[in-house]
């Protein structure tokens, strides 16, 4: 679809004008709140999930992610340009003038490369009252679609996240979603204002993560390859703690929730040192993937965050050939557990020299990710890593040579690894399996030199439907253990480098840390006494019988 550049800024329209017929079967909604309103969280998910709804009902609704969250998300982009606009009229005390100076100043930007005294610029023909108002003629999924692609053009920073889906897509000639069902939705999202005054970032993009969540919920096995359950996000940022002034990176970022956790808990860490705020970098192979994570960190206000799209293994966004990989001070990430897409010549001529510990086997990468993410760390830097249950025990115990086990070998003699966390079964999308998190540390304190702690918060878990959830007892209690450093029945125990030696460096937390109730036994010998008693017993009472029945004549 073509994006005419000469009269973008004009802010002609070509929507038909009037107030489109309301959707066949539902009522007409009324118009939007006033400005003064505002939004809390609850109000924000229910909203918003009737917007998903809004489509086919709950059970399909994740099938059209694609076309809601950008929606959402383009609301909240003319919203806040509406207020940004208001603001500068109060400032010149005419409308008109107001709109040239900040068209002028935009395209001025867009020349120079610096940034405009607005967020993103909407011009007139494409703010949320033009989708509103566009007639339901088969022509309004080709308007929304030039709408996005129009701002995004606009708004370089929007490129690759607002312009990837197009509404009047089709499948076998169909519309994937007709115009009819994308005006009930804009209706939908009509409901409220998405202004700077209506929903602050922290709020907004709490409900976005919910709207995640839920779509996840829907979707099933695909659902991992965007969605860590927020629990374990919070756990991951409590353990990494992040100070300020330093950066976070995720390879595998999904649509950016371990990072998002990061910075929050940092921020509610360190109230008065938001101007020291981590940095957030991540990377994403799938283009609506990383769009939808692009999304979430604007929607958080998250602005200044730094994402690349590619194969992290392949391609690392963030270093070159020669001038080797960029190093952050945390890494977090919940890569593809077990994923056989590289073999070992792979490995072996990677032009980075990240897999020093050596090639995984070919069908699974978990050590792969281990050592990309090392590599990737600062010289005091560490990572929180989720992975696949068996990427700490598989090998260890056997008689062959396994390729798992001597890369696990060679972080625990280096002493790389300062914990692993055992996590309770059935939290992800894409697994029943508990996962784990894996911690690494290039630079660990004395006291913890020669020591690794590993914890099991297994039993820390709300059975629910789809899938179990992490309480946040277990994370507390996980994040204050590992804190500590120090053994604690049920939950902790901190070995030596000798101890994972003895276990052939089998590190599963379940073979150190029993959570079940234990069997008690009685010594042998008090039962084979009270056996002999019982036999004794038995044998009176049979001599007993015997005599009875001998005096009624009966034996």
């Amino acid at each position: 679809m073509r994006v005419d550049k000469g009269w973008v800024m004009a802010g002609r329209t070509t929507s038909g004008g009037g107030r489109r017929a309301s959707v066949a079967g539902q009522p007409p909604l009324p118009l939007a709140p006033s400005a003064a309103e505002r939004l809390d969280i609850g109000t924000l998910e229910t909203w918003l999930w009737d917007a998903a709804c809004a489509i086919r009902g709950a059970t399909d609704a994740p099938k059209f992610k694609d076309f809601i969250l950008p929606l959402v998300f383009y609301k909240r982009l003319s919203d806040v340009f509406d207020d940004e606009l208001a603001a500068h009229v109060e400032t010149y005390g005419d409308p008109e003038v107001a709109a040239a100076i900040v068209e002028e100043d935009h395209a001025d930007a867009l020349k120079t490369g610096r940034r405009p005294i607005v967020r993103f610029y909407v011009p007139r023909a494409y703010r949320w009252e033009l989708l509103r108002n566009h007639p339901a003629d088969k022509t309004l999924g080709e308007f929304v679609t030039l709408a996005m692609r129009t701002v995004a053009w606009l708004n370089p920073d929007l490129q690759g996240v607002l312009d990837v889906k197009d509404y009047n897509e089709r499948q076998s000639g169909q519309r994937t979603l007709d115009d009819d069902r994308l005006a009930g939705l804009i209706e939908v999202v009509s409901r409220h204002r998405l202004g700077i005054a209506n929903a602050e970032p922290d709020i907004l993009g709490r409900a976005y993560e919910y709207l995640l969540r839920k779509f996840a919920e829907g979707q099933g096995q695909s659902a991992g390859e965007f969605y860590t359950p927020k629990e374990v996000g919070d756990l991951m940022a409590a353990l990494l703690d992040p100070a300020p002034m330093t950066t976070v990176c995720d390879p595998a970022c999904g649509s950016g929730g371990l990072l998002i956790k990061a910075r929050a808990h940092y921020e509610a860490r360190h109230p008065d040192q938001k101007g020291k705020t981590p940095r957030l970098y991540g990377q994403e192979l799938n283009p609506t993937t990383f769009a939808i994570a692009k999304m979430n960190m604007f929607l958080h206000d998250y602005t200044n965050s730094l994402f690349a799209i590619g194969d992290t293994f392949r391609n690392p966004g963030f270093g070159g050939e020669g001038a080797g990989l960029r190093r952050f001070d945390y890494v977090v990430a919940n890569p593809m557990w077990n994923q056989a897409n590289y073999d070992e010549s792979f490995y072996d001529n990677d032009p980075f020299d990240r897999f020093a510990y050596g090639a995984p086997p070919r069908g699974s990468a978990d050590w792969g990710w281990a050592q990309h993410m090392l590599a990737s760390l600062s010289d005091k830097g560490r990572a929180a890593i989720v992975l696949d249950t068996g990427a700490v025990s598989r090998g260890s115990g056997g008689k062959s040579l396994n390729k798992e086990r001597t890369i696990r070998k060679g972080f625990v003699e280096a002493d790389l690894l300062e914990g692993v966390i055992l996590l309770p079964e059935n939290l992800f999308y894409n697994t029943t399996a508990p996962g784990i998190v894996l911690l690494l540390n290039r630079a660990k304190p004395a006291e913890r030199r020669g020591h690794i702690i590993l914890i099991n918060v297994s039993a820390y878990v709300v059975k629910e439907k789809p899938k179990n959830v992490l309480t946040a007892a277990g994370v507390a209690v996980a994040a204050e253990a590992f804190g500590a450093w120090e053994t604690r029945e049920r939950l902790s125990r901190v070995i030596t480098l000798e101890d994972a030696r003895a276990s052939d460096y089998n590190l599963s937390p379940s073979q150190y840390v029993e959570v079940g109730d234990r069997a008690t036994h009685r010594p042998p010998p008090d039962i084979l006494a009270d056996l002999r008693q019982a036999r004794a017993a038995r044998e009176a009472a049979d001599a007993a019988l015997a005599a009875v029945l001998e005096g009624l004549g009966l034996a």
